[in-house]
């Protein structure tokens, strides 16, 4: 029999309770002693190794991920610039004779027609001078009238001898002199009624009034500042100025006649589908490295308004590239970056390149493959190297209805 004692010395507890079993066995009476401590050994082993299997630590569970199956598709050619509002016509109204405002004629801010009488100078300095005027057209053609009459009256007196040639040739220069007084008389009763005429201010378009910088009461004069009244703007169509770097301006060159723009709003909805591109510049900012551009827009309800900032995104023309959720592109020191569930089913790591943006998809052009299967939830619980279980989101909308 093996001595309890001894075995607290070496072995646990645990490690006893085998021992004793081994002890309860039948060996044969000439069974060597180094044969039962062999045994023995055996179970204590054993015995551990099952304690060791029963405390390793679990495997932790794989982590479920929304995935979508990377695939080239043709992609419309994407720029997106931050551009301002402009009006397509924009005016300053200002008095040409001087004198003294005497009517507004409009409200502030309102839409106004062409032709419609915004302001009225006091008129009555140069009615009078269109009365004056006509007079002297009237007196010059009385003169004219008495000078046909001498020259009538000459003409036999000549050929009778009575009188001398000079005398005939002096009253048809006077004739002659008589119509052009006649002439500039006529000018002078045009310039007085154009500035009679003036003392109208009309709108020269239709469109939106500024601010009145005169009032009523005030002395207006045609060679200083006061002559500015205020100014309209033409915002159907609106203009939207906008500048794209060199790089982005040569992927659309020679494209600018087909390309279609759109207006973002701020929620990130499309606010207007109906713009034109129609101006580029024909040169390069030194300073910069961008190219000026403008594009046409209708404008009915007035929703976008001079001077205001907005997003324009130009399409022009077509490539092949993936489609990616914006929200699946993660940005690191070096790179834009993926998430992938690689062979072995952990998250893996991919540097993408993406060019530009449709809607919430990027435009990816390189650094995924056909068939990857790019990770869009959870991107901030993964770590690459991450056990996953994908399961796989629906289809990535048509290039074309993203872009819609």
């Amino acid at each position: 029999m093996i001595d309890d004692a001894g075995l607290h010395t070496f072995w646990n507890v645990s490690i006893i309770t085998q021992l004793r079993a081994a002890a309860r066995f039948d060996w044969p009476a000439m069974t060597p002693l180094h044969t039962i401590y062999g045994a023995v050994t055996l179970i204590v082993l054993a015995s551990c190794s099952q304690g060791d299997a029963k405390q390793a630590p679990a495997a932790p569970p794989s982590m479920p991920v929304t995935v979508i199956e990377a695939a080239k598709q043709k992609v419309p050619v994407s720029l997106e610039a931050v551009g301002q509002a402009e009006g397509s016509r924009e005016v300053e109204i200002r008095a040409r004779v001087n004198g003294i405002l005497e009517k507004r004629l409009f409200q502030e801010g309102a839409a106004v027609a062409p032709g419609q009488t915004l302001f009225e100078i006091d008129a009555a300095p140069y009615e009078l001078a269109v009365q004056e005027a006509k007079a002297a057209l009237t007196q010059e053609r009385v003169k004219r009238e008495l000078a046909e009459t001498d020259v009538k009256r000459l003409g036999p007196l000549v050929e009778d001898k009575a009188i001398s040639q000079r005398e005939l040739d002096q009253a048809i220069a006077t004739a002659k002199q008589a119509t052009a007084s006649i002439a500039m008389a006529e000018a002078k009763v045009k310039d007085a009624e154009l500035n009679l005429s003036y003392t109208k201010i009309a709108a020269p378009i239709g469109g939106i009034t500024g601010r009145a910088l005169r009032s009523e009461g005030s002395l207006v004069t045609a060679t200083n500042d006061s002559a500015l009244l205020t100014t309209m703007t033409q915002v159907n169509p609106i203009w939207v100025r906008f500048s794209l770097a060199e790089a982005d301006y040569d992927r659309i060159r020679g494209k600018e006649r087909q390309a279609r723009v759109q207006l973002i709003a701020n929620d990130g909805s499309i606010g207007a589908d109906n713009g034109h591109l129609n101006f580029t510049a024909s040169t390069v900012d030194s300073k910069l490295g961008t190219v000026q551009l403008r594009a046409e827009f209708a404008n009915p309800s007035q929703r976008w308004l001079p001077g205001q900032f907005v997003k324009a995104r130009i399409l022009a023309g077509e490539q092949m590239a993936m489609l990616v959720p914006q929200a699946a592109i993660l940005q690191t020191e070096q790179s834009r970056v993926v998430l992938t569930v690689g062979p072995d089913g952990k998250a893996k790591q991919k540097p993408v390149r993406a060019s530009s943006w449709i809607g919430n998809q990027a435009v990816v052009t390189d650094g995924l493959d056909e068939g990857d299967k790019v990770i869009v939830d959870n991107l901030v619980k993964l770590r690459p190297g991450t056990a996953v279980q994908p399961k796989s989101a629906q289809a990535s909308a048509p290039a074309a209805a993203a872009a819609k």
